[in-house]
């Protein structure tokens, strides 16, 4: 299959996904075949996403970067999930030679101290365990939202990811923080309690923290840093291979 094929199956699928409900959006994915991922980091949107998936038995493989780094109310939300919809939740680590290397070059926090540093412990704990999560996969979910930070406000319901050849399907893509928080209310979704303390956006304990009031739900993430399109990598292409759908 050539890459223009899969950029114009994207297209298509950008298309039929954007009349359908969540669900539908799930189901219909599910159901093209393959390996269908989905990689949670916990986080508000992701746990509707899981919820549907537990709730309608899709045969989707949820996924989640352990990091190494993640508050224990992380950690601790991963096991009440799994219990509450029945459903396992893979955990994929970063190799422990991998963190020695950084700490060895970097330090282990040497994250604060450049924009280079702190892009390569999220290659170590991030990006190369994503990899390995991935592997074999047709179809990536994410839960990506417009909403959430102006680097994302063009997100599309479906695209091709050049860098890892897959496609990638973001099915809340025009759902705004209160339809998400509507649903948890209603559907009873666990949810991380930071959220409740000021964390909209929750990544490593080390690298987020609470926002303010007026700011950005992403602002709390990698806050020491003034680029206002920072991100860790996961959703970032390389600008040679990076494909946009437009809507």
């Amino acid at each position: 299959m050539t890459v223009a094929h899969t950029i114009e199956e994207a297209k298509t699928l950008n298309a039929t996904l954007a009349s359908l409900s969540l669900a539908e959006r799930l189901s219909f994915v599910a159901g093209l075949g393959g390996r269908v991922v989905f990689t949670t980091s916990l986080g508000i949107e992701d746990q509707v996403i899981t919820a549907e998936i537990g709730n309608h038995r899709l045969p989707i493989d949820v996924v989640t970067l352990q990091t190494g780094r993640l508050f224990a109310e992380t950690l601790n939300l991963i096991d009440e999930t799994e219990k509450q919809y029945d459903i396992h939740i893979s955990r994929y680590e970063p190799e422990q030679a991998d963190i020695d290397a950084y700490a060895a070059q970097y330090g282990l926090n040497g994250f604060y101290e450049s924009v280079e540093a702190r892009h390569a412990c999220c290659g170590v704990r991030k990006l190369k365990p994503l990899a390995r999560a991935l592997n074999g996969a047709t179809i990536w979910i994410t839960g990506l939202r417009r909403g959430q930070s102006a680097n994302r406000s063009e997100t599309p319901f479906a695209e091709y990811d050049a860098d890892r050849h897959l496609l990638k399907v973001n099915p809340l893509a025009d759902w705004d923080i209160d339809v998400i928080k509507a649903y948890v209310a209603d559907n009873s979704v666990p949810i991380n309690p930071l959220h409740a303390r000021g964390y909209p956006s929750i990544g490593c304990e080390p690298c987020t923290r609470a926002i303010k009031p007026g700011e950005p739900e992403r602002a709390g993430r990698w806050w020491w840093e003034q680029d206002q399109t920072r991100e860790c990598g996961l959703h970032v292409a390389e600008e040679a291979s990076a494909v946009t759908i437009a809507q």
